[in-house]
């Protein structure tokens, strides 16, 4: 068993902003709690690298379930050296952009002294949106590009498309369009303008207005699952979009998918990750900040947080 005195160190977005009946952040920290470790919270920019060492601008601090007040630091700023700690937990919320991956490769300097949730390197190596053309067996027909002749192209190959950016978050930025549809044009002038990335398109699958599935695995073994169902007259099934959770078990096509990828996830250190399935498909592999914790207890009566604790534990004891 760890012992009880680990110092966890939290990179995550500011406590204040957590809402605590979904945040899977939060429920790590209260069983981090629960086990009698000691909460360091800090932000990305309060990284900072010296000399060999590096350092996070940090609090101590004490989480509990209880809206308006769900948390207190209990020190003032310190100059935290990571390798002092024994877990960080990279929970920030994406973009990823520039700023995230520089905060993976700051991290991976602390590798061999301080354990790091989720790998950083293979957090940098594994975006969401990329990551999954890994399986590209899994996967409904794909095109990732800037250019717009070859989205005209796949369109007409494949009817209705999806078009979104390549390293977007919690459905910002997704488009449906039909056969039809004349703003295309203007819609990839509009990417391309804002951006110098590649947009990812692909085939539309009706069976989205069934549910987007979350699956959520720990150590590349699935563990528990939830659909989330699009609002009326949306496409986008995401929490934050106005989709709703429903209770869901894994069919046999997912768990075919999770034996695909699991072992996959496990070699590269990538402990808690969460993939989204559409119908039969994979459609990404979220391993940045994934979320679903608590949308799973819910329905299942489970302590996810737990088994993933769990798992750091057998990890820290080698």
């Amino acid at each position: 068993m760890a012992s009880s005195n680990l110092q966890v160190a939290f990179q995550m977005d500011p406590m204040e902003g957590i809402n605590i009946d979904g945040d899977s952040t939060f429920v790590l920290m209260l069983e981090a709690q629960k086990r009698g470790y000691t909460l360091w919270h800090y932000l990305a920019e309060d990284l900072s690298y010296e000399d060999g060492r590096v350092y996070a601008s940090a609090r101590k601090v004490r989480v509990q379930r209880e809206k308006g007040n769900h948390f207190e630091f209990l020190s003032d700023t310190v100059r935290l050296n990571l390798r002092e700690v024994d877990v960080v937990w990279m929970r920030q919320d994406p973009p990823f952009d520039m700023s995230y991956i520089s905060a993976t490769h700051l991290l991976d300097l602390i590798e061999g002294d301080t354990l790091v949730m989720n790998n950083p390197a293979e957090v940098r190596n594994a975006p969401e949106k990329l990551f999954v053309t890994k399986f590209k067996e899994l996967m409904p027909p794909t095109l990732i590009t800037r250019r717009e002749n070859e989205v005209k192209e796949f369109r007409a190959k494949h009817g209705e498309i999806i078009v979104k950016p390549l390293y977007g978050n919690g459905g910002a930025g997704v488009f449906h369009l039909k056969t039809d549809d004349s703003n295309l044009g203007s819609l990839m002038e509009m990417f391309l303008e804002g951006s110098r990335e590649p947009v990812m398109v692909q085939k539309f699958l009706p069976e989205v207005r069934e549910g987007d599935k979350r699956i959520i695995l720990i150590d590349g073994e699935a563990v528990g699952a939830i659909n989330r169902v699009p609002a009326a007259g949306e496409i986008r099934s995401n929490m934050v979009a106005g989709g709703a959770a429903v209770r869901s078990s894994l069919t046999e096509r997912e768990q075919e998918i999770c034996d695909t990828i699991g072992p996959d996830l496990k070699a590269k250190g990538l402990t808690f990750v969460g993939i989204d399935v559409i119908g039969d498909w994979l459609t990404e592999i979220n391993v940045t900040s994934p979320t679903g914790l608590q949308a799973v207890n819910q329905f299942d009566g489970t302590l996810l947080e737990a088994q993933i604790w769990d798992a750091v534990e057998t990890k820290l004891n080698g």
